[in-house]
């Protein structure tokens, strides 16, 4: 061995057989550890040669001991290495590389007029069977007719590619192919020549050209600089034209003869989640995640069957999430009953017994109807049509005309409401409302426009003709001068208006009158809080009774309430907030 490595003692075995002991090697002595250590500054300083494992390659002396050293329990007559650190050439995985490819086609050499026994059966290829075939099914097969045998495909390869190989884009393109594009645009190219000569020539033979030769020299020149300009701009045009139809910009169309880039703007008939429902009290629309949960037209009052988006959670409730969660409660129930079921731990299990049970309740449920039929009768009902389908057809025949009016037959009935309606009084025949006139509601029968008047008949009808027909008097200077005064003016004057009603108030003698005045706005408060009192009583009566037994007040008088009832109001009205709220009735 070499010098600095740690000795190492074979022992053999009595029967004299050579295999190597596995047993630990002895210590060395303190003069063999210092020449080691030695040895190792030596190498690690570069003044001696670096240690050589067994493939003949240097060993680092700065690699610890523990890793270049081969452990003494694997084999310990081998000298120090850093094979065992390398990756091992038997776990290594074999790739397959770039060139190899999945075959196309199928194989165009050999072509079979029989069929062979193991082929498909319905075309006659070997490479797959009739279960696999892709082939249209055959009235009658290849196997007994012999005819129109299909070839055989090719037997694909097991690809295994590396890391890159699978991201390889390029990976299975076929170079030859790149020259079919080249062979297009030179034959695009020379039919574009071919074309060119053929103007010039049927230019020459037209004599356009010869007149051009003929013309001045000053002007001659003038079209050559033309006629060089728009040649170079047909060679520009050209180039665009060759590569227009493979211009592919995100947004843009680009149009080759108006030689101009137009916007190309999608429709998109989708609404952003967030414009939906403006309103910042709705539906919280998450930016980060792009979700919205909550349905946006919640508060809207519409149907989230009828609307095209009704949130994220919409999406919850909607296919087999339903069932599922009925699946889980059951299984709860169950296992509480004592049944040991679990959803996720045995699912196949849990659905049977699921079936069984939806199975045994209905049952349960038609017992239970057939034995109360039985017991009390009733069937008949059940048996009935719905009531829509009986109020809805009828034996009953009606007759229209073009116009809509019935000829024969029963009209069909008006259908009547909960409230009040054609109620007439004082000897009207119309209800009021029925007539309407130059912004005012009034009484047909009469053409009255005050409410609660008596009918005049065909006599208030003439009076009321003939007050539209009278001439309108034409207003005078002084009254159109004071029409058109301004908003200001009319302010000004309001406010002098006032001063001096108040001067006037000062001058008179306040005590005789402010006492009377006082003494009757006391009377009509009480007067009004006696009324107040007695309207919180009837509220009070009317909350108590039924919904359905209560009055109507559609035909109760509407005026504007006076001041005096306005302080009654005030006074009686109970404020929920008030402390002293609950010691006002002692």
């Amino acid at each position: 061995m070499a010098s600095g490595t740690v000795e190492i003692i074979n022992s053999t075995p009595a029967g004299g057989s050579n295999d190597v002991s596995l047993e630990e090697p002895k210590k060395m002595t303190r003069e063999d550890w210092r020449k080691k250590k030695e040895l190792e500054e030596q190498r690690k300083l570069g003044n001696a040669p670096a240690e050589v494992d067994e493939e003949g390659k240097d060993i680092n002396p700065h690699i610890p001991q523990y890793i270049s050293s081969v452990p003494w329990y694997i084999d310990p007559s081998k000298r120090p290495t850093l094979k065992h650190q390398r990756p091992q050439p038997e776990k290594q995985k074999e790739f397959t590389s770039s060139v190899e490819w999945y075959k196309r086609g199928v194989q165009e050499n050999a072509v079979t007029t029989r069929y062979r026994k193991g082929a498909c059966e319905n075309c006659g290829a070997m490479t797959h069977t009739k279960k696999d075939c892709l082939e249209r099914p055959r009235k009658v097969g290849a196997k007994f007719t012999g005819l129109n045998i299909a070839p055989d495909e090719h037997v694909q390869p097991t690809l295994m590619f590396d890391y890159d190989g699978k991201r390889d884009r390029w990976n299975g393109y076929n170079p030859e192919e790149h020259m079919k594009i080249v062979e297009e645009y030179s034959k695009v190219d020379l039919a574009k020549r071919t074309l060119k000569a053929q103007k010039l020539q049927e230019e020459l033979a037209s004599g356009k050209l010869m007149e051009q030769v003929n013309s001045p020299r000053h002007h001659w020149e003038e079209e050559e600089s033309n006629s060089q300009t728009e040649r170079d701009h047909n060679s520009e045009d050209e180039d665009e034209d060759k590569y227009a139809d493979d211009i592919d910009m995100p947004g843009q169309n680009f149009d080759s003869k108006r030689r101009i880039t137009v916007r190309n703007l999608r429709i998109r008939e989708d609404i952003a989640k967030y414009l939906r429902n403006l309103d910042p009290n709705s539906a919280y629309y998450d930016p980060k995640t792009r979700a919205m949960r909550e349905n946006p037209y919640a508060n809207a009052g519409k149907n989230p069957d009828e609307v095209g988006y009704a949130g994220d959670n919409f999406v919850r409730y909607t296919g087999d999430t339903i069932s599922m969660a009925q699946t889980q409660l059951f299984a709860w129930e169950a296992y509480d009953k004592g049944s040991e079921v679990h959803l996720q731990a045995d699912p196949t299990k849990l659905e049977l017994l699921y079936k069984s049970f939806k199975v045994k309740k209905e049952d349960f449920k038609e017992q239970q109807k057939e034995s109360i039929l039985e017991k009390y009768g009733g069937q008949e009902h059940l048996d009935a049509p719905p009531a829509e389908l009986l109020l809805a057809q009828t034996e009953d025949y009606v007759e229209y005309s073009r116009h809509g009016t019935v000829i024969k037959g029963q009209e069909k009935a008006i259908v009547r409401s909960k409230y009040e309606e054609d109620v007439t009084i004082n000897n009207h025949t119309c209800i009021w409302g029925s007539y309407w006139k130059e912004g005012r509601w009034g009484y047909k029968c009469c053409h009255s426009f005050v409410k609660y008047s008596y009918c005049t008949g065909e006599a208030g009808k003439e009076i009321a003709n003939t007050a539209s027909d009278l001439p309108v008097e034409k207003p005078t200077e002084e009254e159109y001068m004071a029409k058109s005064k301004t908003l200001m003016e009319i302010h000004q004057e309001k406010q002098k208006d006032e001063k001096k009603k108040k001067k006037k108030k000062q001058k008179k003698s306040p005590n005789s009158d402010s006492e009377g005045e006082e003494k009757k706005k006391h009377e009509k408060l009480k007067k009004a809080l006696n009324a107040e009192e007695a309207r919180l009583l009837q509220v009070k009566e009317i909350m108590q009774l039924d919904e359905r037994k209560r009055p109507y007040n559609s035909m109760y008088e509407t005026r504007e309430p006076t001041e005096e009832e306005m302080e009654a109001y005030r006074m009686k009205r109970q404020r929920p907030d008030d402390p002293m709220a609950p010691f006002l009735g002692q």
